[in-house]
């Protein structure tokens, strides 16, 4: 049989952000990413940046096994209602468009998916729930990283039971995750159920309350960025893509 196909969502940059591409917007991809889906014996599907209907992404979905929702930039606050926060940065319309409509379209044909930082958020904003805009020193909260400042390493407490607690193997907790954002989930929008939080009670991960859903983890730091030294991380990657191997069968 063949590898599963899983579709990953890429980062867009500018001219000249690129090294050697001066005269050229480009789409990207941190390699930890794909060298865990590596890993876990699947191929990617790179999907650049553009505006898409729920229509297209279903579209694009027939032709993979999974779907991966990476980190990056701000969800823009008005798709929550919200006037942005002056910190708010990197705002990518195109990003927000075509990964809603991914997120949507894969709870809607069962498609396996596992949704990474940033990625959280746009699943939970895609189904109706807000973001702390801000929580780099707020008051509640402990340390998380931050784009201007750098990543942050803390544990976090699995709700025993979850999709998130048997993919890595029935663990209550995981003591390192490498963390790197200044928003995080404030209303969970309906539909989805909290599955980790950290000790400060952020929320750390979410996934589906329909018990029929397809599987569906979304976590708030970067499993791929320890997934090479540590196995609990790389177990995320690796039930993705054995629920991708059977969702296609």
């Amino acid at each position: 049989m063949s590898r599963p196909l899983i579709a990953i969502s890429t980062r867009p940059r500018k001219k000249g952000e690129v090294r050697g591409w001066a005269t050229t917007d480009a789409a990207t991809m941190q390699y930890p990413y794909v060298e865990s889906l590596w890993r876990a014996g699947a191929t990617e599907m790179m999907l650049a940046p553009r505006r898409m209907s729920l229509a297209e992404a279903k579209e694009v979905l027939f032709r993979a096994d999974a779907l991966v929702l990476v980190g990056g930039g701000d969800v823009d606050p008005a798709l929550f209602g919200q006037a942005p926060h002056s910190s708010v940065y990197d705002v990518e319309p195109a990003s927000d468009s075509m990964e809603m409509s991914l997120a949507l379209a894969a709870l809607e044909l069962h498609v396996p998916m596992l949704a990474i930082c940033r990625g959280m958020q746009i699943l939970n904003v895609a189904l109706g729930g807000t973001l702390h805009q801000h929580i780099t020193r707020e008051p509640g909260f402990g340390s998380h990283g931050d784009p201007r400042e750098g990543h942050a390493e803390h544990p976090v407490d699995v709700v025993g039971g979850s999709n998130l607690d048997k993919a890595i193997g029935g663990a209550s907790a995981i003591e390192l995750c490498w963390s790197f954002h200044h928003q995080a989930i404030d209303r969970v929008a309906d539909g989805l159920v909290i599955s980790a939080r950290s000790s400060d009670g952020a929320v750390e991960s979410v996934e589906p309350s329909d018990p029929n859903a397809a599987w569906t983890v979304a976590v708030q730091w970067h499993p791929e960025r320890t997934s090479h030294v540590d196995p609990v991380q790389q177990g995320l990657f690796d039930e993705l893509v054995r629920q991708a191997a059977l969702a296609r069968r």
